[in-house]
């Protein structure tokens, strides 16, 4: 084999490796939210629970963190810990105006505090409109309330996972770095 074409498939290979590293799963922190092991869990104080969010009548799969779409959502908290269920938790949605001093005035969904003896929490809601929120689960009951807050937006999407626009640009240059190499010629090669 030519040292040329070892070298193209040296290149080749480091693009290769370079661009699978990309697509690894990483954890990823939102608030309270982090995704892992494929399972988006909220952390209220030292409490987690499993939260799953969709929306039935865009037949979209499932989120973790920002709603794509405006309209009917439901969202599931299930508890992981047992030591959850003898607690009050509080459910509530408020518009992201950057001050939390008129709860009232600002909430767009409400839970009162109550006692979930089945692990499960619902949120069934409508969002009419695009926006910024913060989501807002309390746990009380405890040594200690615990409260947990969570931005999110609806109605933007699904984000652009960031190895969708850095893949793209590693091919390129992976291709350019190819015909580059091949039309290179090696000084000490006479021609024929």
């Amino acid at each position: 084999m030519s040292a040329r074409l070892i070298e193209m498939k040296q290149a080749l290979f480091a693009m290769i490796l370079a661009t699978s590293m990309m697509f690894t799963s990483q954890a990823q922190a939102h608030g309270g939210l982090a995704l892992a092991e494929d399972m988006c869990v909220l952390t209220v104080g030292p409490y987690r629970m499993h939260f799953t969010g969709y929306q039935p009548l865009s037949q979209e799969e499932e989120f973790c963190e920002d709603i794509p779409e405006t309209g009917k959502t439901v969202i599931a908290l299930d508890y992981i810990q047992e030591e959850l269920r003898p607690l009050k938790t509080e459910v509530r949605i408020i518009r992201d105006t950057g001050s939390e001093a008129n709860l009232d005035e600002i909430t767009v969904f409400h839970l009162p505090p109550k006692v979930y003896p089945s692990a499960s929490i619902t949120v069934d809601h409508t969002f009419p409109e695009k926006g910024k929120f913060v989501g807002l689960v309390t746990v009380t009951g405890g040594a200690q309330d615990y409260v947990s807050r969570f931005p999110f937006s609806v109605g933007e999407g699904r984000p652009t996972p960031k190895t969708a626009i850095i893949a793209p640009v590693v091919l390129v240059l992976a291709v350019a770095a190819f015909f580059f190499l091949r039309k290179r010629k090696p000084a000490n090669q006479n021609p024929a």
